[in-house]
């Protein structure tokens, strides 16, 4: 690994791992390749259970047929069987995944998406919407907002909180979530209680400080980026609309409470911490957090640097935290904070109660 990158021992392993389930030289794929890569089953081998974890215990998994404009596509629901009183709803948490708009392999995103729906005691829709090249924009984000209404007639049916609906995705399903979000507040249907997005494509233009520093980052590169618009773009001006690049809206007020997590050796750190302000400046409640000596994709290996503390964040936020209270620590991290809160409250109370008495 490069000085740029100084990655932890561990991490540097992640990453070589990762590799052989990703493709970097991604030029060089046909459009045949890319449906093979897509569709090619896991194996539950030792190799995948040391880079994924074995899969979440008592998730319970439900396929549904989601209609959407010119067609159906599929969601996946991920849902905890952890006891819960009868009365109890959970959070709904509405996945879109990555891979550019063109990668989207669901035995991988299922893997995730069954690890949140247990760390969060959450209910998760996973959303195979159609893929780049043959599905070019806005095909992605219409079938996204498409399964968003479906979904919010699905909440009366599912053991679901309806004031706890969540958007969330990652780098292009990051740009997804947001898009949604602003078809939801402009086409004045239900706004989600928030959104999730973990290092979001926001600016197709590609043009920020950190995509020009990490160019050549160990798990995403510019040359992948750029293929990656070059197959969902259906003309290059593409780019330039809010639902391609949620940064370049012209109005980002009345959306939901973000909360941005990015990784610090990303080309699209900026595109996450640029959003957020955006969001800020125009009245909108956003946070950006960032994960420091980690890289683009993190999320899906429950051993890399900051997985542990993305998903106490994502469970704090989905949770009802208020989004300025959210704090990068892991679960043990954030009881032992609150411990001594309580300690130090208690203190303050006796010190007081003893003056009073003085008095």
């Amino acid at each position: 690994m490069n000085e740029k990158y100084p990655l932890s021992r561990k991490m540097q392993k992640i990453v070589s791992l990762s590799n052989t389930f990703t493709e970097r030289d991604v030029e060089k794929l046909t459009p045949e390749a890319i449906n093979n890569l897509n569709k090619k089953s896991i194996p539950n081998s030792r190799f995948v259970r040391k880079l994924f974890n074995k899969p979440a215990p008592h998730i319970s998994k439900t396929t549904y047929v989601i209609p959407v404009t010119g067609g159906v596509i599929t969601g996946h629901f991920y849902s905890s069987s952890a006891d819960l009183a009868m009365t109890s709803l959970k959070p709904l948490i509405i996945y879109m995944h990555g891979g550019g708009w063109v990668f989207g392999n669901m035995d991988l995103y299922g893997l995730y998406c069954s690890h949140i729906a247990a760390v969060t005691n959450s209910s998760v829709l996973l959303l195979d919407y159609r893929l780049a090249p043959q599905y070019k924009f806005p095909t992605a984000i219409e079938d996204c907002y498409d399964a968003y209404l479906w979904a919010l007639q699905g909440v009366r049916y599912w053991k679901v909180d309806p004031d706890r609906l969540f958007l969330m995705g990652d780098s292009a399903g990051g740009s997804l979530a947001a898009g949604v979000s602003l078809l939801a507040r402009d086409r004045k249907v239900p706004i989600p209680t928030g959104q999730i997005l973990i290092c979001p494509v926001t600016d197709g233009r590609l043009r920020t400080e950190s995509f020009q520093k990490y160019a050549d980052s160990p798990t995403l590169t510019d040359r992948m980026m750029k293929f990656y618009i070059s197959c969902y773009q259906r003309e290059p001006k593409d780019i330039l609309s809010p639902l391609f690049s949620p940064l370049l809206a012209s109005d980002l007020s009345r959306l939901p409470d973000t909360l941005v997590i990015g990784a610090e050796f990303d080309p699209l750190k900026d595109d996450g911490k640029l959003f957020a302000l955006a969001l800020e400046a125009a009245g909108s409640q956003a946070k950006y957090i960032e994960i420091a000596n980690t890289v683009h994709g993190f999320i899906h290996y429950p051993r890399a640097t900051g997985a542990e503390e993305t998903d106490c964040m994502i469970r704090q936020f989905t949770s009802g935290r208020p989004i300025d209270k959210i704090q990068a620590l892991t679960e043990t991290e954030l009881k032992r904070e609150g411990r001594l809160r309580m300690q130090e409250a208690s203190q303050k109370f006796h010190t007081k109660e003893a003056s009073a008495d003085e008095e």
